[in-house]
C-alpha cells in the first residue's frame, strides 16, 4: 500500500516537528513547506498551530496560507487542523480583547473558556458523535489538551459555530462544554493535540490518513 503524501504547513507557528514525526509514525510521507506549489502532489494538508489566534492568523496571511487553506478545502482535498490550526478555521477569534478574523471555513467564534481554572491543560475524555469517523473505537479514550480558548455551540451573537451537517466531538472542562473536534466534508480539526495523545492520538491519525 502506498504511503499517503501529507503536507504540513509551516507559517512560523510551533509544534511542527512533533506533528511531522507523529504523522510519519502513523504511516505518512510528510513534506513540510510554506508554499502551495510545495504541496502539489500531496494527498492532504495539515495546519498545526500553537500560541495566540491573531498571531497565527498574521503568520498565515504573511505566506498566503489563509488563501491556500480556503482553496484546498474548496477543492475537496483532505485537511487536518490541530489546536490553533483548528481554531483559525473558524470565522473569528477574540483573545485578550483583540478581535481577529479567521479563515472562515466554519462560521463560529473562538473565545475564552468560562472555566475557573485555565489553561485547560492535560488529559481529558471526549464525547464523540454517533457516526464516529476518525474517532471509531476511541470514544472512551483520553486526549491531550493545552488551551484557554475554544468554541462553544453558538457564539455571543447566537450564530451556530459549525454547519448543520458537521459531526462535532465535545469536551467538558469544569462546567464548560466546548468543541473538541469537527468533521465536515474533507475537513477534520481537533482542539487537542493528537501528536501528544499517545496511542489514542496515533490511532486517530491513522484513521484520518485512511479516511
Amino acid at each position: 500500500m502506498t504511503e499517503p503524501r501529507i503536507g504540513v504547513l509551516d507559517y512560523g507557528s510551533g509544534n511542527l516537528h512533533s506533528a511531522c514525526r507523529a504523522l510519519e509514525a502513523a504511516g505518512a510521507q510528510v513534506r513540510l513547506g510554506s508554499r502551495a506549489d510545495e504541496f502539489a502532489g500531496a494527498d492532504a494538508l495539515v495546519v498545526p498551530g500553537v500560541g495566540a489566534f491573531a498571531a497565527c492568523m498574521s503568520g498565515l496571511r504573511s505566506i498566503g496560507g489563509d488563501d491556500l487553506v480556503r482553496d484546498w478545502v474548496d477543492s475537496g482535498r483532505k485537511l487536518l487542523g490541530i489546536c490553533v490550526g483548528h481554531q483559525v478555521l473558524f470565522a473569528h477569534g477574540v483573545e485578550r480583547g483583540e478581535h481577529a478574523d479567521g479563515i472562515g471555513i466554519f462560521p463560529g467564534t473562538v473565545e475564552r473558556l468560562t472555566a475557573r481554572r485555565l489553561p485547560h491543560m492535560g488529559w481529558n475524555t471526549v464525547e464523540t458523535p454517533a457516526q464516529a469517523g476518525v474517532f471509531e473505537g476511541l470514544g472512551d479514550r483520553r486526549f491531550y489538551f493545552v488551551h484557554s480558548y475554544g468554541v462553544h455551540a453558538t457564539d455571543a451573537g447566537g450564530v451556530a459555530s459549525v454547519p448543520a451537517d458537521a459531526r462535532i466531538t465535545w469536551c467538558e472542562h469544569e462546567e464548560d462544554r466546548f468543541i473538541a473536534a469537527v468533521q465536515w466534508g474533507s475537513v477534520t480539526s481537533t482542539q487537542f493535540h493528537p501528536e501528544k495523545s499517545g496511542a489514542a492520538g496515533a490511532q486517530l491519525l491513522r484513521h484520518w490518513l485512511l479516511s
